[in-house]
């Protein structure tokens, strides 16, 4: 399953790179694309919202699901 979530404060590179990682650590992902310019993440398997919002802002971020 392929879904996009909102996530705000990455402003470069490095901020999609660690958002990425972070969520690719999620049991049930198994690819993520962030995009500082849009404030999205396209996020490709079947980890819950929650898991998912719960990454992002451990890697010290807001998102929305």
């Amino acid at each position: 399953m392929t879904r996009q979530i909102t996530v705000e404060g990455m402003s470069c590179g490095g901020c999609e790179e660690t958002v990425e990682n972070a969520l690719r650590d999620v049991p049930g992902v198994t690819d993520a694309e962030a995009d500082n310019e849009t404030d999205t993440v396209t996020i490709e398997g079947d980890a819950p919202d929650a898991d998912l919002v719960a990454a992002v802002e451990d890697a010290g971020y807001q998102a929305t699901a």
